[in-house]
């Protein structure tokens, strides 16, 4: 029996969008992954301080609605039950321990690469899992690959549609009252409604 091939898709997911379910569904495709798991962070220490960040149970709720109807794709509490901060090398640890025999793969953006050398004990990421970086179809993939493969990643890379999706833009909409139809999935939208989220009704 083969390995199963785990993708790990972390975020904060604040709130989570139809560009996130689309990286992750072609990621599946493209690698032939077992599922994608989209673990919403407890803490992201790389945002703490720049903004309010909604509760990370709200964030899951958000999260698991929006899997829901994602063939392959489920939302993951690992980082929420474990508490603290988020890091992935913790993250990769703990998928390990619960499956000592998979193939672990990290999804990030093409604007995350350069800010991998700041990562909470970056080699254990490099050694735990395969990079995959998500593209946009025309961008220079080799030219992104190169320096990750000198320094020691396994790397991959996957085109998606090219979606300009933001979720502060998208909190900012919510707020004031504007429609996030077709940018979040259906049942992300009736958690932020049900729940209040980003001010919607005020």
């Amino acid at each position: 029996m083969s390995a199963r091939r785990i993708g790990v898709f972390g975020g904060t997911f604040d709130p989570v969008h139809v560009g996130h379910l689309v990286a992750a569904v072609n990621a599946r495709a493209a690698l032939g992954l077992d599922k994608v798991l989209l673990v919403v962070a407890n803490v992201p220490w790389q945002k703490v301080g720049d903004r309010t960040i909604s509760d990370a149970k709200d964030r899951l709720a958000m999260v698991e609605a929006a899997a829901a109807s994602a063939e392959g794709v489920q939302a993951s509490a690992l980082e929420i039950e474990r508490g603290g901060a988020s890091y992935t090398a913790d993250t990769l640890g703990d998928l390990r321990r619960r499956d000592p025999g998979a193939e672990l793969f990290v999804i990030v953006g093409a604007d995350v690469v350069s800010g991998l050398g700041t990562w909470e004990r970056v080699d254990e990421v490099r050694r735990g899992a395969t990079l995959v970086v998500v593209n946009r179809p025309g961008s220079d993939a080799t030219a992104l690959l190169a320096p990750l493969q000198a320094a020691g990643w396994r790397v991959e890379a996957i085109e998606v549609p090219a979606l300009e999706i933001s979720s502060t833009d998208l909190r900012e909409r919510a707020r004031t009252g504007r429609p996030l139809d077709y940018l979040v999935p259906e049942g992300a939208i009736a958690v932020i409604r049900d729940r209040g989220l980003y001010a919607l009704d005020e």
